[in-house]
């Protein structure tokens, strides 16, 4: 496993600068875009369940193009059938499908302590919980991998590397001096001096350098992109999870890659900040980033305008009903996509028929996976399984080509 380590790379400072001194006037153009546009995102459903029920199918949405990025795909129907325990007969399949649940549900618990406590997400422990987390939710056989020089070994979960690695024409820093870049990497990232309006730009020049090194030998990438959710969520940015960057990322993979590559070079003259590495470079990937987050937050507002979403549930449900309920499917639908669960008794006058007629509907309904209850007499609340997804958000998952 013997590599040549660049002697700089020993010493926190070959990570720095930690946020870019050019390019101001663009970045703080870009976050007023992200800004104003994740406000108005926020509002467009008023429904705060029907909000969480869509942020629960952006959360597998993020892991599709997370796990698309890494060169692993998985179909919504495939991740919802994971997601109760069904996995695929074939190894691979199954696999990827072991890859998704773990992705969800490190996320899911991620949010849940975010919401909840004060933790700082720039700190060694939180990296380290996102990489153990991860994969205490796999069996232990997807808990191995090799080195870049072929090399078979057990992954430790939420252990820093301990041998050399290079990542493509990249070599992170030496495995011994990871804690100290790490713990470099929460000083300047963690601490009262930056501003609100420059957070944004800490997200992302956050995500590169924690890219950079490395500091595992395993799921870096997926370690990242949910260190940089976390990121959002505290900047408030997230639009209560109704969007993820992920998919920006994964529909431009090539930029992507080529934005990192750039804020990997070394400072190239004096004009080029007072770093180890490129000022300018840094601001590239900074610049790409925040253009991907305005990309992505733009087309969930368009997915989710309510003027547009209601008619494709109404229409769905036009096609799937018998030709006698056609109608009224669609009404119950559409007041359920509006205010996200409603009392069974009130179904008659929502749908403008009598009670034996509603009692048909909400079997319909139910029996379709359109909507859900708790109970067999409790409120319905709507359903957005696998089947409706290419009815109801269109290119939410988009068939990508993998890319070498």
């Amino acid at each position: 496993m013997s590599a040549a380590v660049h002697p700089l790379y020993t010493n926190p400072s070959a990570c720095e600068p930690l946020w870019p001194e050019s390019s101001q006037a663009k970045l703080a153009e870009h976050t007023y875009g992200v800004l104003r546009s994740s406000g108005r995102l926020a509002d467009e459903i008023p429904s705060v369940l029907t909000r969480q029920k869509i942020a629960g199918l952006v959360r597998e949405m993020n892991s599709y193009y997370s796990n698309l990025i890494e060169g692993h795909r998985t179909l919504p129907h495939d991740i919802e059938r994971a997601m109760h325990n069904e996995f695929s007969a074939k190894p691979k399949e199954r696999n990827n499908q072991l890859l998704q649940v773990a992705h969800i549900r490190t996320q899911a618990e991620m949010e849940t302590c975010l919401r909840s406590e004060s933790i700082n997400i720039f700190s060694p422990e939180f990296i380290c919980w996102l990489h153990e987390t991860f994969y205490r939710h796999l069996p232990v056989e997807l808990q191995r991998s090799e080195t870049t020089t072929g090399a078979h070994y057990q992954i430790i979960p939420g252990r820093l590397r301990d041998f050399p690695v290079r990542v493509g024409t990249h070599t992170p820093p030496e495995q011994s001096a990871l804690p100290d870049f790490l713990a470099r990497f929460d000083q300047g990232y963690n601490h009262s001096g930056i501003l609100a309006t420059n957070r944004l730009v800490v997200c992302a020049a956050a995500h590169h350098r924690l890219m950079w090194i490395h500091p595992f030998g395993d799921g870096n990438g997926r370690v990242g992109r949910l260190f940089t959710h976390a990121c959002l969520i505290q900047a408030k940015v997230d639009s209560f999870g109704l969007w993820t960057i992920s998919r920006g990322l994964a529909r431009h993979r090539q930029k992507y890659y080529s934005a990192l590559d750039a804020a990997d070079q070394p400072r190239r003259d004096d004009r080029d900040g007072r770093g180890n590495l490129s000022d300018a470079g840094l601001a590239t990937f900074c610049e790409f980033f925040l253009e991907t987050m305005l990309d992505q937050i733009e087309f969930m507002a368009g997915l989710l305008e309510p003027s547009q979403l209601a008619p494709r549930v109404e229409l769905y449900a036009q096609q799937v009903a018998p030709k006698a309920h056609r109608e009224e499917l669609a009404r119950l639908l559409k007041a359920l996509l509006m205010e996200g669960e409603l009392a069974r008794g009130r179904v008659p006058d929502i749908i403008g028929k009598k009670e034996s007629t509603a009692v048909k509907v909400i079997k319909l309904a139910l029996a379709e996976g359109l909507a859900e209850s708790p109970s067999p007499k409790g409120k319905l609340q709507i359903a957005f399984p696998a089947k409706v997804l290419d009815s109801y958000f269109p290119r939410l998952f988009l068939d990508l080509p993998l890319q070498a």
